[in-house]
């Protein structure tokens, strides 16, 4: 499974305010520990909320030199405005990286699936559209549909898209966890080839014990033939749980990984 690490992302209120005072060290530290404690991708949210779009690019301009001037590990770089995208990918050096996001959207299919053709890097796609998050399983493959068609016409290769199939808090609607978990399944046996990502941790938006639920979701995800988790791997127990759903669903030889975990 491809782990992509969530802590830099600036709605959180420690890290907004390492982003606004370009606190080099502060974001080295931060990922450091999550390319230490295993992840493939680090997660790249600058936008503080505080600015202008050219601040964010500003941002994430820097963000992205003062990792990779120190760091290997490649980057997903995540913003809703496609010249902040522009400028993550510009700034990545030839490195590898992952671009999060596009929607079912023409406007966004026209910025930004042309930006992951040019930089040839896989492409998350949120399976929403115009209308929000659908809430059935059977509309948030119609806005699959919709990507995929997007993508044979800039000829994007399927294999380079992530579907996002959108995880929404049990908190608010306890039957998500389930639609979220069909639906990925079911997009996977319209579109082969294709490959699915997932935002562990908002499912367990506003109840408590999140980190027993984020692990329980991830085994379970695993299971429906998730491809790549975005999670916190700053908690143990995710660390843990993420091994653990390798292990169970036989991509993790000599279970090595699961091993090396408990080592450490």
């Amino acid at each position: 499974m491809i782990i992509i690490a969530e802590r830099i992302n600036a709605t959180i209120s420690s890290v907004k305010e390492i982003i606004l005072n370009r606190d080099a060290q502060g974001l080295l530290g931060l990922a450091r520990r999550q390319a230490e404690a295993g992840a493939n991708y680090i997660d790249l949210n600058v936008s503080t909320g505080v600015g202008s779009p050219e601040d964010e690019i500003k941002a994430m301009e820097w963000a992205v030199e003062t990792i990779q001037g120190e760091l290997e590990i490649p980057l997903c770089i995540d913003s809703s405005n496609p010249a902040v995208l522009a400028a993550g990918l510009k700034s990545c050096r030839g490195k590898p990286a992952m671009l999060n996001s596009t929607k079912a959207e023409q406007k966004s299919f026209e910025e930004v699936i042309p930006l992951a053709k040019e930089y040839s890097t896989p492409l998350v796609a949120l399976t929403m559209d115009e209308s929000g998050i659908p809430k059935s399983v059977k509309d948030r493959v119609r806005a699959g549909e919709k990507i995929v068609e997007a993508c044979k016409h800039y000829e994007f290769p399927i294999e380079n898209v992530f579907f996002d199939l959108l995880v929404m808090p049990i908190s608010t609607d306890v039957t998500q966890g389930l639609t979220t978990l069909t639906a990925v399944t079911e997009i996977k046996k319209e579109f082969p080839g294709c490959r699915t990502v997932l935002g562990i941790s908002n499912i367990s938006f506003g109840l408590p014990g999140r980190a027993r639920l984020n692990a329980g979701f991830l085994h379970m995800a695993a299971y429906a033939g998730l491809d790549a988790a975005i999670v916190d791997l700053l908690n143990k127990e995710m660390v843990v749980a993420v091994r653990t759903a390798e292990l169970l669903s036989g991509k993790d030889k000599d279970c090595r990984n699961y091993l090396r975990v408990f080592r450490q």
